[in-house]
C-alpha cells in the first residue's frame, strides 16, 4: 500500500482523523479539571483517596515553595519518585512555578543519576526517604552540581492508621535524614499560603519535561516535550475513546516517569477528570486487589505485565466487569496473550505504538472498532505518518515495501537536550521525526511494525527480521517469551539465535525448539540455537530487554 496513504477516509477511531488542537499548557489542563471536578476523586493511594481541590492546594504550595526558593522560569526540577502523591504534586507544582520537570527512574544507579542531573542540569531533587532511593540520592548531591534535595515521606501520603503502622513496621525501609542545609523536607517546603507568583507560559515553546531516552540514535539524551506536546498527546488520547463521558477510573501501575504512563495514566487522566489508583510499583496480587476495590475502567499496560496478571492465582478471584480498555504498548502484544486476556477478563485489550519523542502515543487499533492484532492500527487524530526507503532516508519507500517509520504531529518533541548532532540524524530535512522502527501500511491503513532498523540481522546479505522468527516461536504452545538476536557467524557474517522462557508445565530443549522452528522458516531465517532461560531481561516498565540481552550475551 503507498506509503502516502490517507486517513481522512477508512478511518476507525471515533473522531475525525484530520483535526488541530490548540495551544494548551499543563497548569492549565490541570486548573481546569480542578474547576471542573472540584472535590471529585482524583488520586486513590493504598487506600487514601485525595480530591482534586486536595491535589490543588499541594500543587499550588509546591509551586509557591520552589519560588520562595528562587526556582521558576529555567530552572530544571527532578523527580526521582515511584508512584506516590508527592510525584503529582511536584510534577504539576513544579510546572505551575514556571520550571522544567526531568524525569529519573528509582532504578537508576548513582552514576546513571548523576550523569543526567549533570547533563539536564537539574538544580533540585524530589525524592522520598526510603532507603532504596535516599542514599543515591544524597550521593548524587554529593558528587554533582545538583544544589539541594526535597525528600518525602511516603507515610505522610498514607491514611493516619496506615502512617502508624508503616512506621511501626517498615522502619527499615526508611533512610534517617542528616542535619545538612542541601535537605528540604516536602513539608517545609509546602508550608506556606499557597499562593505562588502567576508565571506566563508559551505552550508551544516552553519545554515542560526532559525525558531520557536511548531515543532513535542509541545513546541515553533528554527528549524536550513542550507543554502543547504533552497536553495535545493528552487530548489526542482522550479523542480516541468512544466512551468519554463515562467515569475514569486508571490504574496506575506504569510508572508515572515513563513517557507511555505521564501521558495514558498521569496527563490523560487529569484531563478527563477521572481519578487514578496508584501502585508504587507492580505486583499482580496488589493490581488484581485494587481492580476489585476500586472498579478500576481502564488498566495501560505492557505484555508482561498483562500475562503476569493471567499467570496469578487471584485472577479467577477478580471482579473484571468494570474494567473497559486496557491498552498495550511498549512492545509488540503476542495474538495468543490478548486473547486469552480478553477471554479471561472480558476487557477490550488494544495494542498501542509510542516513543518517548512524540510524548507517548503515535497509533493505536480502535478501541471499539475493528482490531487486528499485530499491527499497531491506525495513528491517533492529527498524526501523519510517511514510509522512509531504509536505505536513502531523503524519499519514500516504494510503495508496498516496508519502510522506516516518520511522524509528524502536535506530540513530536522540540528536539534533543543539547543534541544538535542527535536531531540532525533523527529527524528528516523537512521536519519529520523518524523512528528507527520499520514498518508496512496495511489495507484499511492499519500499520505493522516488523522490526527494528538497528535489530535486523544482516545473513550473508539477506535482512532477517527478529520480529518474524519471534512470532513463530510464540505460535508454539511450550513458548512464554522470545528474543532472538544476530550473532557473529564466521560464514554468513551474522547467523539468528532465539532466545525463550517456557510456559509453566511445559519442559521442552532447545534443540527440540530449533527442530521444530526451523522447516517453517526461509533458509537465511533459521535459527542456529534456542536457549531456554528461566528468565530474560526487563526494562524498568517490565518489557523484554534486547539491549540487555545483547550485551550479556556478549
Amino acid at each position: 500500500m503507498d506509503s502516502r496513504f490517507s486517513w481522512s477516509t477508512e478511518y476507525h477511531h471515533p473522531t475525525d482523523w484530520d483535526q488541530s488542537f490548540a495551544p494548551l499548557s499543563l497548569p492549565d489542563m490541570f486548573a481546569a479539571s480542578v474547576a471542573r471536578k472540584g472535590e471529585a476523586p482524583m488520586l486513590d493511594f493504598m487506600g487514601r483517596q485525595f480530591s482534586y481541590v486536595e491535589v490543588a492546594l499541594g500543587v499550588q504550595r509546591v509551586a509557591r515553595g520552589l519560588q520562595l526558593l528562587g526556582l521558576g522560569k529555567g530552572s530544571r526540577i527532578g523527580l526521582f519518585l515511584p508512584n506516590v502523591p508527592h510525584y503529582v504534586a511536584a510534577y504539576y507544582g513544579a510546572l505551575a512555578a514556571g520550571a522544567t520537570v526531568v524525569n529519573f527512574s528509582p532504578l537508576y544507579t548513582v552514576a546513571e543519576l548523576e550523569a543526567q542531573v549533570e547533563d539536564s542540569g537539574t538544580d533540585t531533587l524530589f525524592t522520598l526517604s526510603a532507603a532504596a532511593l535516599l542514599p543515591t540520592a544524597f550521593k548524587v548531591l554529593d558528587g554533582s552540581s545538583l544544589n539541594r534535595l526535597i525528600v518525602g515521606s511516603v507515610a505522610g501520603g498514607l491514611s493516619k492508621t496506615k502512617s502508624l503502622l508503616y512506621r511501626l513496621f517498615k522502619r527499615r525501609e526508611v533512610a534517617p535524614l542528616p542535619g545538612d542545609p542541601r535537605v528540604i523536607r516536602f513539608s517545609e517546603l509546602t508550608d506556606n499560603d499557597g499562593r505562588p507568583e502567576p508565571v506566563a507560559i508559551a505552550p508551544e515553546t516552553d519545554v515542560a519535561l526532559i525525558q531520557y531516552t536511548g531515543g532513535t540514535t542509541g545513546t541515553p539524551k533528554g527528549a524536550k516535550l513542550t507543554h502543547q506536546n504533552l497536553t495535545a498527546n493528552a487530548r489526542q488520547v482522550n479523542a480516541i475513546d468512544p466512551d468519554t463521558q463515562a467515569e475514569d477510573r486508571i490504574l496506575g501501575v506504569l510508572p508515572f516517569f515513563h513517557v507511555f504512563a505521564n501521558t495514558c495514566v498521569l496527563n490523560r487522566t487529569v484531563l478527563n477528570g477521572g481519578s487514578i489508583t496508584m501502585l508504587p510499583r507492580f505486583d499482580a496480587k496488589q493490581a488484581l486487589a485494587a481492580i476489585g476495590r476500586t472498579k478500576t475502567t481502564a488498566l495501560p499496560g505492557v505484555p508482561t505485565m498483562y500475562q503476569a496478571l493471567l499467570d496469578h492465582p487471584d485472577l479467577a478471584r477478580t471482579d473484571f466487569s468494570s474494567l473497559r480498555v486496557c491498552i498495550s504498548g511498549g512492545a509488540p502484544m503476542p495474538a495468543e496473550l490478548r486473547e486469552k486476556f480478553v477471554a479471561a477478563t472480558g476487557a477490550s485489550l488494544v495494542e498501542g505504538y509510542g516513543l518517548t519523542e512524540s510524548s507517548g502515543v503515535v497509533a493505536t487499533n480502535p478501541y471499539d472498532g475493528p482490531v487486528r492484532p499485530g499491527t499497531i492500527g491506525q495513528p491517533i487524530p492529527a498524526t501523519h505518518i510517511r514510509l522512509l526507503d531504509k536505505e536513502d532516508p531523503s524519499k519514500d519507500a516504494p510503495d508496498g515495501e516496508p519502510g522506516e517509520l516518520a511522524v509528524k504531529g502536535p506530540q513530536v518533541m522540540q528536539g534533543y537536550w543539547n543534541r544538535p548532532e542527535a536531531d540532525a540524524e533523527s529527524f528528516t530535512a523537512d521536519g519529520w521525526l523518524r523512528t528507527g522502527d520499520v514498518a508496512v501500511i496495511e489495507e484499511g491503513g492499519y500499520i505493522r511494525i516488523v522490526d527494528r532498523l538497528k535489530d535486523m540481522i544482516a545473513v550473508g546479505g539477506f535482512k532477517v527480521y527478529p520480529s518474524v522468527i519471534e512470532a513463530h516461536l510464540h505460535e508454539h504452545p511450550a513458548v512464554k517469551e522470545a528474543i532472538v538476536l544476530g550473532v557473529p557467524d564466521a560464514y554468513r557474517g551474522e547467523a539468528p539465535k532465539a532466545f525463550v522462557t517456557l510456559e509453566e508445565g511445559f519442559e521442552v530443549t532447545g534443540e527440540a525448539l530449533a527442530a521444530w522452528l526451523n522447516p517453517q522458516l526461509g533458509k537465511h531465517e533459521r535459527v542456529i540455537a534456542v536457549e531456554v532461560r528461566e528468565a530474560l531481561p526487563k526494562t524498568m516498565i517490565g518489557k523484554l530487554d534486547r539491549k540487555a540481552l545483547r550485551a550479556e550475551a556478549g
